[in-house]
């Protein structure tokens, strides 16, 4: 389940594209749909990071105490390499 945090940002992305759309839709400046395209790429990135937060945390610690560290280990490695690649 996603934190209180993440699914708050997750919303508010969400109302964000719908306006990008209505932007676009009305051949609005160009410029200014970049511009709230970045906001809401921002926004998704916090709540992938508290998501991810969470994760480790919650299931890669317990992951310890059931032997499956090995495939937590490799999905955070995984994710990390489409985050910074």
């Amino acid at each position: 389940m996603a934190d209180k945090d993440a699914l708050n940002l997750l919303k508010t992305a969400k109302g964000q594209i719908d306006s990008v759309v209505d932007m676009a839709e009305n051949d609005r400046y160009c410029v200014d749909i970049a511009n709230q395209v970045m906001a809401t790429t921002s926004l998704l990135k916090k709540a992938n990071l508290i998501i991810l937060k969470r994760h480790i945390e919650t299931c890669v610690r317990d992951s310890f105490k059931d032997g499956t560290q090995e495939e937590k280990t490799e999905e955070i490695i995984g994710i990390l390499n489409k985050y910074l690649g």
